[in-house]
């Protein structure tokens, strides 16, 4: 089974303007912006062996907020601008459907679709729903410091995505007595 690395899209992929306190996702495609450090460090983790999948819940579809269509182009631009295996999305505005995040599901469908060990897995996040989703699907969080992160259980939190790359290339190396290919 494989390992894999889990990546919120906004504000860790993309970048998100912060507005009267909160993140503010991109609606349009000329406000998303791939976050510039991230191709690199996500070639590092795809040099490592890792299966690298970004992780969304997009509520503003189902509202109508946010076309299916322009959801897809900035994918589409999220695909050719990093080394991403996969792209697993929450488009429900309904808190208790199984892939909107505190819950698993995204994570537990991935685990399926990709053959992974979860326990070998990652999380890499700004947001609190992250942290709870990997705990109960036995993932290590590594959550980048915001003030979404709450005060549930993290396993880390560092700064920024360099050091969470960092951090996690020094767990494999703890974990698993070998080199991994990381900066």
């Amino acid at each position: 089974m494989k390992a894999a690395i889990f990546f919120e899209r906004d504000g860790v992929l993309n970048l998100c303007e912060t507005r009267h306190g909160h993140q503010v996702v991109p609606l349009r495609l000329e406000q998303f912006k791939v976050n510039p450090v991230a191709s690199v460090l996500l070639h590092q983790l795809k040099l490592a062996g890792f299966v690298l999948i970004a992780t969304t819940h997009q509520p503003a579809v189902a509202r109508g907020d946010l076309s299916r269509n322009e959801l897809d182009l900035m994918h589409m631009i999220l695909r050719r601008k990093l080394p991403l295996d996969d792209i697993m999305l929450c488009p429900h505005d309904d808190a208790s459907h199984p892939c909107q995040k505190p819950q698993p599901g995204m994570f537990l469908e991935a685990a399926f679709k990709w053959s992974l060990d979860l326990d070998r897995s990652y999380i890499i996040s700004d947001k609190w729903q992250d942290a709870k989703a990997g705990q109960v699907a036995g993932c290590t969080t590594v959550m980048i410091r915001s003030p979404w992160i709450g005060d549930d259980h993290h396993d880390f939190v560092v700064d920024d995505l360099e050091t969470a790359v960092a951090k996690i290339g020094l767990l494999q190396n703890n974990l698993y007595g070998r080199e991994v290919a990381m900066a």
